[in-house]
């Protein structure tokens, strides 16, 4: 008997492998991704008179409701990192009577709650490992979309015109730090498919995404590049080192024969005392301090979720320069993790730190789960590194900028809920080999 049950678990695939065709509620959450994060509605105007990003969501969330049964119970996504999700967004309510600008607050709890439950959404619609791929190809192919536009829209030139500005959606800065969270996908495809179509597509697709980052002119995204291309160097083992290392040759060829002269400013990383984030009041290092101080002052609820720039024109020690006649910046936080603890206080801040670590020990799981249930879960190792990548980037870059509750964040943890909804299966199979 135990001799037939080892030969069915052999014969059988790995859940969460087998093949299944694309259908409604999954094209809708393709469509809803190449919306929130390829933002195809705005490169491509005539879209917007469809309403396309309104659409999807409504869709989906209508969809997904009808198919509470099987892989897409959402009782499977019960994790630590859900518990932290949702720990977030009471934690935002509870903010909100006591923000700087409670309509401001208010707008973002709105805005959030729609992030967490299209996280959950997307998690929850993901019933097998094809179908996480197939996404996260569409996340990788609206960047590569999103990138290849940029290039062809907004030309470069001298002087403060040498790197790319302002643009659809992102600034440079921020598409920067896109381009290092789509890259370990873009490589997952290039060194862990064998079609060679999409092996195709993802070459040409890394190659625009190098030259994206490049033309960005953005420092915190090289640094997100050098972060990713270390943990792919000497973390990505599903993939032969050999490949990893062609693939990461092939990337910093373009990087390096695409930069310009003025690229490599990226010279004041390692020389920072000449930099105006060290020098000026509207510098990082300012602002961070600054950002810190709201948080003492407010350690448990903050000045309100995306009050940071409230706080900075209103109770900022440059906020009486006003009295003077004194313009002064409602800027920004610069530091997604200075932004999370002055806006929701120390408890946001251990909840949003948590989610990111968890996120990073069920990907962790997986890959060791994967392994132990043999070769033919292989992919789901390769899957869970390329995330873990694309999470590196993410951090790395977010270091730099204030991404907090942003789109890119929710998306890949909802790749990361998936997954690890997948990965929750090889544990039974890995029983029934041991009988």
């Amino acid at each position: 008997m135990a001799s037939v049950m080892e030969a069915t678990a052999a014969a059988s695939p790995v859940p969460g492998a087998a093949v299944r065709a694309w259908d409604a509620l999954l094209v809708c959450v393709a469509v809803y991704i190449a919306t929130s994060i390829g933002r195809v509605h705005q490169l491509f105007p005539i879209l917007d008179f469809f309403k396309p990003a309104l659409l999807a969501t409504a869709l989906t969330i209508g969809l997904w409701l009808l198919q509470q049964y099987g892989q897409r119970r959402i009782g499977l996504l019960n994790s630590t990192t859900t518990t932290c999700l949702l720990g977030l967004v009471i934690w935002g309510a509870l903010s909100v009577p006591f923000a700087l600008n409670q309509g401001v607050a208010f707008q973002f709890w709105i805005n959030f709650v729609r992030a967490v439950v299209m996280t959950l959404v997307i998690a929850s619609s993901i019933r097998d490992a094809r179908d996480l791929s197939r996404l996260m190809f569409v996340y990788c192919g609206a960047t590569v979309l999103y990138t290849g536009v940029v290039l062809s829209r907004f030309q470069l030139g001298s002087g403060d015109t040498w790197r790319l500005g302002r643009l659809f959606y992102y600034d440079a800065n921020d598409m920067a730090t896109l381009i290092a969270t789509a890259m370990p996908f873009a490589l997952y495809f290039l060194l862990g498919q064998r079609r060679p179509i999409v092996r195709i597509l993802a070459v040409v697709g890394l190659a625009i995404l190098a030259v994206g980052l490049i033309r960005s002119g953005s420092r915190g995204g090289f640094i997100a590049l050098l972060a990713v291309a270390i943990f792919v160097l000497l973390g990505f083992t599903t993939v032969s080192a050999r490949a990893r290392l062609m693939g990461l040759v092939a990337i910093l060829a373009v990087v390096f024969g695409a930069a310009s002269d003025r690229y490599w400013q990226m010279q004041t990383i390692f020389n920072p005392q000449q930099d105006y984030n060290l020098t000026s009041n509207e510098g990082r290092i300012k602002v961070w301090k600054r950002g810190l101080a709201y948080m003492i002052d407010n350690p448990v609820l903050g000045v309100g979720g995306q009050n940071f720039a409230v706080a900075e024109g209103t109770i900022s020690p440059l906020a009486r320069l006003q009295e003077r006649g004194r313009g002064v910046r409602w800027g920004a936080a610069h530091n997604t993790f200075i932004q999370v603890g002055a806006e929701l206080g120390v408890p946001g801040l251990l909840l949003f730190i948590g989610l990111i670590a968890t996120a990073f020990g069920s990907l962790r799981r997986v890959t060791r789960l994967a392994r132990r249930s043999g070769p033919a879960a292989a992919d789901l190792s390769r899957l869970a590194q390329a995330l873990t990548a694309a999470l590196i980037g993410f951090v790395t870059g977010s270091f730099f900028l204030s991404l907090a509750y942003h789109d890119i964040l929710y998306t890949l943890l909802a790749f990361t809920l998936a997954l690890a909804k997948i990965g929750g299966s090889l544990p039974r199979r890995l029983s029934i080999l041991g009988r």
